[in-house]
């Protein structure tokens, strides 16, 4: 027995491991509020995302044309797995492409997702140019990823020529920042033709039922810089993406929406309102948001500050961003800083929405003690705990050298538990 696909056996692990009743869960995944992205012929860890449920992260690795060691990637999965991940994207644009994205989807325990268009844009673009893809070649690649276990893929089907067209008459700074979305863009206004993968999205949904897959509505108008936030362009594409979603529901295909991108603060609330009023509660999926656009070296911060306020006000998915954003292919160190901001993002969140506080709360009974191996294991990051802590010398080993001989623990307890 399932709904939307989702097996029961599925739903009652991931019912045990959020702590939520299987029958809230089960409406939820009818609904099309919880999607579990699991494709039968990778079977990775069941994860729940969407309503009633923790804040999920997802990691992107990848190679790329100036850089393709698929033993670096493989390393990036691996940090990604070991600081709590729970999804991985493969966005590889260099090297044997099917290759890495064959033995990502074999060494992930964690949901797979990719954006076949990238591949097969590239291919083309390597060849003549990328408006010279085929419509066919669109839809062999997404079919290709399913085959190879991919759980869910990422489509710009809400890219139609009469978004276009706003785009065109757009006041925007940075345009199209989005690279499947840019390839899509250049195609329809190039071959003045409609979106195959939205005047096709019948036959997109038959694939995606029939392989398993979960579809990540793309936002091709995500604004690339906080000017650009909420403008004619990313709304019109988010009202196509409603729509979109009530067709995969009523397909029986899971879906959900992705979203920006730069945002401002102040219109964060408002950016994760408006996509989950237009698209009914469907999971929400962020890039970030990044809320300014002078930190480069920084955007880890910049994303896990936005990210957090957009999960406060019920986003449900968070994209990581690493401190190379904008600047190089990160390096596995840059994943794990992007892992554990994107992890204090969702956690954050999570606590002001009313779940995981007791680990803050052994944390605090822990400082309360000075029992440092009972911090180190509540810390998302205990080696780095460790290191800073043996930083320096102080004759109070039970301490740390920031206070030394004057611990305020040590000297209120010292008083306060005497009494």
């Amino acid at each position: 027995m399932s709904v939307m696909g989702v097996s029961t056996d599925l739903l009652k692990e991931i019912s045990r491991n959020e702590r939520v009743d299987m029958d809230r869960l089960r409406r939820g995944v009818e609904a099309g509020r919880v999607v579990v992205p699991f494709n039968p012929l990778h079977s990775p860890k069941p994860c729940g995302i969407g309503e009633g449920l923790s804040v999920k992260i997802n990691v992107n690795v990848g190679t790329s044309r100036d850089r393709a060691v698929l033993e670096e990637e493989l390393e990036k999965v691996r940090i990604a797995q070991r600081y709590g991940a729970d999804a991985i994207m493969d966005l590889s644009t260099g090297g044997d492409i099917d290759a890495i994205r064959r033995r990502i989807v074999k060494e992930s325990s964690m949901p797979v997702g990719t954006v076949p268009i990238y591949q097969i844009g590239l291919t083309m673009a390597r060849r003549s140019a990328v408006v010279d893809m085929d419509e066919d070649d669109m839809f062999n690649g997404f079919v290709q990823h399913a085959k190879d276990g991919v759980d869910f893929m990422t489509v710009h089907c809400g890219i139609t020529r009469e978004v276009v067209d706003r785009l065109k008459r757009s006041p925007r700074v940075t345009d199209v920042v989005s690279r499947g979305g840019s390839f899509l863009v250049a195609w329809i206004l190039h071959n003045e033709k409609e979106n195959p993968f939205y005047e096709n999205f019948d036959y997109l949904l038959e694939l995606a039922k029939e392989h398993e897959v979960t579809l990540s509505l793309g936002d091709g108008m995500r604004p690339g810089c906080i000017h650009d936030a909420t403008d004619g362009a990313q709304v019109q594409e988010l009202i196509v993406l409603g729509e979109l979603v009530q067709r995969c529901r009523k397909a029986g295909v899971q879906c959900m929406v992705e979203g920006p991108g730069h945002v401002p603060l102040d219109q964060v609330e408002a950016n994760v309102r408006l996509e989950k009023s237009i698209c009914d509660g469907a999971p929400f999926y962020v890039l970030g948001p990044l809320v300014t656009d002078i930190a480069p070296g920084y955007d880890h911060i910049t994303s896990a500050i936005g990210g957090a306020l957009a999960a406060y006000h019920g986003a449900d998915f968070l994209c990581y961003v690493t401190p190379a954003e904008h600047l190089s292919l990160p390096t596995p160190d840059d994943v794990k800083e992007g892992v554990i901001a994107s992890k204090i993002a969702a956690h954050a969140a999570d606590v002001a929405r009313g779940r995981g506080r007791e680990r803050d709360m052994r944390m605090a009974e822990a400082r309360r003690e000075l029992d440092w191996e009972s911090m180190y294991r509540e810390a998302l990051d205990p080696d780095k705990a460790k290191e800073y802590r043996a930083r320096g010398s102080t004759a109070e080993s039970d301490g740390c050298s920031m206070c030394g001989d004057v611990c305020a623990i040590k000297l209120v307890q010292k008083y306060l538990r005497n009494e």
